[in-house]
């Protein structure tokens, strides 16, 4: 442990005491216990070489602070856990001798600020102060503190440079007029529109109001590729006062009195040598986009708090694109078409399951009263289409395209690190027998160059990349997250969707979608289930419900039937057939429409959910055959009968010659049935494992400490 984490600096007669500033005397300003947030990110433009090298040398400066705010975290961490007799004693005063506190993080971060002298070229101590307390609140505090439900998180770690994003900036002040420390956005909606305004645009439209009533396709403005840089106001301003002689006071123009175009100005670094940097701000130029524009920009007074973004962007200069992310103290902007939809959605009396799985997500709802002459049953069901998969298919063949271009590029780039592959030695040798000259293989194939433990002689990060490989490398981290944003908008409107046709009151299983991951893999990024559930439950609580989570081993959705039978079903068994009450329908609608039927004691507790049995009969007797065609008109796709009353997905798989091989492949991890499957299932017959050719030469199964197992073919991976 280093010296530093204890060093307390004595007060000494000789050395002058450092002052502080002290507490506030004044009322301090706080946000409101329901005051709602919204975000709204601003394009800046940074084509001047000039900006862009200061935007860059910004985030090296702050990258390095936070890094060495991340490597003291985690030592200090250590150094308390080590402690156990001063931990047992005062654990509090423990934390704090090691700094282990908002602000002991910040007085850190402000020697390292001082030790570093150029870093005061950079950045200032506001912009300091709020990244220690950034590193406080995701590293140290959660670390250190249990959270709501239990859990702490793991010891801090330093992250990497392409990972850091995002600069926090200091929210403004709401007390004191003109007091915004960090990142400052000024100019006026309307000056943007007069700097700016479209060659087409009517003479009349001369507001914001205005062009916000337009309809959508108008052209409002009509900025340049290379926007001017806005200039600071200068001269005298009349303060309205007068002297005591009657001579009117003015004072120096500032930034707060610039009306024109909008602008991000970056306040310079603490060392005061270098003025603000100003970065214009794009806008969106269609009239359908302007009254979000109004909700955000039109009223300065809600502006709180401008973070710096940046996000990778191959086509922009430097790499990267950078964004604005402004903070206004209002809800999110909702159209009147959005308004008029959750109006209507909230005003449905029903209530509805979701049974959400690794390929699909199925949603049955009923009247709030179960009663037929209040509304019908109504079933959907979300999947991926033909078109979409498609799609899917083209984006992954693509991803797999610049991934072998990325590993060629290295491989070319150092040749030395890795071994020839078999054909490049066949090829060798091959031309030694012909009596040929040698031939440089100028990009080997093989594997990398490692020592006995199978560890690579040189590290990853050492390597020599060209700067295509780097430009690659942006491509496929830009397209990885605009399939993250289309994922996004995607979940949204299914959501939308469902809660417009089913309502805002719906239960869902609670499920943990990270063991679906460990188990099922990539499989779930296509349909993403976390996505859509998340939307889902997002988009009742905004239309004025809520979606209950419940949990699986109290209620046993996919094993019970609306009558209140138990009817055991394996992972490969899709349809529910009931032998007690006949009803024959799918088995995700089953379980969605009993889910429907589930009461929770304690809505925050999903471990006291039950289903009433009564009530569901009930619903089954009165609905008949609706409930029939709802819950049987949506097959899953690759789930229909098939010959011998088996469906597609339980069909045998294909002879493998080696035995020992299908034996480790029905027990492996992946193989396991989905957690949300409320017991274990029953082992089934080998025929259905495709081991019946070899079960005399297969070894003897080892019992497993996990209960019985079931092996699930290939085509069942996608399917819960």
């Amino acid at each position: 442990m280093s010296a530093e984490l204890l060093e307390t600096v004595p007060a000494s007669d000789d050395a002058p005491v450092r002052r502080f500033r002290g507490k506030n005397k004044g009322t301090r300003w706080t946000r409101g216990k329901d005051a709602e947030l919204a975000v709204i990110r601003l394009p800046l433009d940074v084509h001047d070489a000039a900006a862009r090298r200061r935007v860059e040398q910004l985030y090296s400066a702050m990258w390095s602070i936070k890094r060495a705010l991340q490597r003291d975290a985690r030592a200090a961490v250590d150094a308390f856990w080590a402690g156990d007799v001063r931990r047992e004693v005062d654990a509090k005063a423990w934390r704090l001798e090691l700094g282990l506190s908002r602000e002991g993080m910040e007085r850190r971060a402000y020697r390292h600020m001082e030790a570093s002298r150029h870093l005061a070229h950079h950045v200032t101590k506001a912009l300091v102060m709020h990244q220690a307390d950034e590193v406080f609140e995701t590293s140290v505090s959660r670390h250190l503190f249990l959270d709501a439900s239990g859990c702490r998180f793991g010891r801090p770690r330093v992250g990497r440079w392409w990972d850091y994003t995002r600069i926090p900036g200091r929210a403004r002040s709401h007390t004191v007029a003109r007091k915004w420390e960090t990142f400052r956005l000024h100019g006026t909606l309307t000056g943007h529109l007069d700097a700016y305004r479209h060659r087409n645009l009517d003479d009349a439209v001369a507001t914001p109001e205005q062009a916000g009533a337009l309809p959508a396709g108008k052209r409002v403005l009509e900025q340049p590729r290379r926007m001017a840089v806005p200039a600071r106001p200068s001269g005298r301003i009349d303060t309205g006062e007068r002297t005591a002689k009657g001579a009117p006071k003015t004072r120096a123009a500032t930034w707060w009195d610039h009306t024109g175009p909008l602008a991000v100005v970056v306040t310079g670094g603490a060392a005061g040598t270098r003025a603000d940097l100003v970065l214009p701000v794009r806008l969106p130029s269609g009239s359908g986009r302007w009254p979000r524009l109004l909700h955000f920009l039109n009223n300065p007074d809600t502006w709180h708090k401008i973070d710096l973004v940046r996000r990778r962007d191959a086509g922009a200069s430097g790499g990267w694109a950078y964004e604005a992310h402004l903070t206004v103290l209002t809800a999110g902007y909702a159209s009147p078409a959005t308004r008029a939809r959750r109006e209507a959605a909230a005003g449905l009396e029903r209530v509805g399951g979701i049974d959400g799985n690794v390929s699909n997500l199925s949603v049955v709802s009923f009247p709030a009263t179960f009663d037929p002459a209040a509304g019908s049953v109504t079933s959907s069901r979300v999947e991926l289409t033909d078109d979409e998969h498609a799609a899917l298919e083209k984006a992954r063949r693509k991803e797999r395209g610049r991934k072998r271009a990325l590993d060629r590029s290295r491989r070319a780039s150092n040749p030395v690190q890795y071994g020839p592959s078999k054909r490049q030695l066949a090829r060798a040798d091959r031309r030694q027998a012909a009596g040929l000259p040698v031939r440089a293989v100028e990009v080997p194939g093989g594997a990398r160059t490692a020592d006995k433990a199978a560890v690579p002689k040189q590290a990853y990060r050492r390597d020599a990349l060209s700067a295509g490989y780097r430009f690659n490398r942006a491509r496929l981290a830009e397209a990885a997250a605009t399939a993250a944003a289309a994922k996004d908008h995607r979940a949204r409107h299914i959501a939308e969707r469902i809660v417009a046709g089913h309502g805002a009151n719906l239960v869902v299983e609670d499920c943990d979608i990270r063991a679906w991951y460990r188990l099922w893999g990539k499989a779930l990024q296509a349909t993403t289930p976390g996505r859509l559930i998340t939307a889902i439950a997002r988009e009742c609580e905004k239309t004025g419900g809520r979606m209950l989570s419940v949990s699986t081993f109290t209620t046993k959705l996919s094993q019970t039937c609306l009558c209140g039978q138990r009817v055991p079903k394996t992972l490969s068994d899709r349809i529910h057939a009931c032998p007690d009450c006949g009803l024959v329908a799918d088995r995700d609608m089953v379980s969605a429409a009993v889910t429907a039927h589930v009461r929770v004691d304690d809505p925050d507790d999903p471990s006291t959910a039950r289903v009433d049995t009564v009530q569901a009969r009930h619903t089954q007797i009165l609905f008949e055959q609706g409930l029939q065609e709802a819950l049987s008109s949506q097959p899953q796709r690759g789930a229909r009968p098939a010959r011998g009353g088996r469906t597609h997905a339980a069909a045998h798989k294909p002879e493998i010659s080696d035995p020992r091989a299908s034996a480790r492949r029905n027990t492996t991890n992946r193989y396991r049935p989905t957690p949300n499957e409320t017991r274990p299932a029953t082992e089934r017959h080998k025929a259905h494992v495709g081991a019946t050719a070899h079960a005399e030469h297969a070894p003897p199964k080892r019992a497993s400490p996990h209960g019985n197992r079931t092996a699930i073919t290939p085509a069942l991976r996608d399917d819960s």
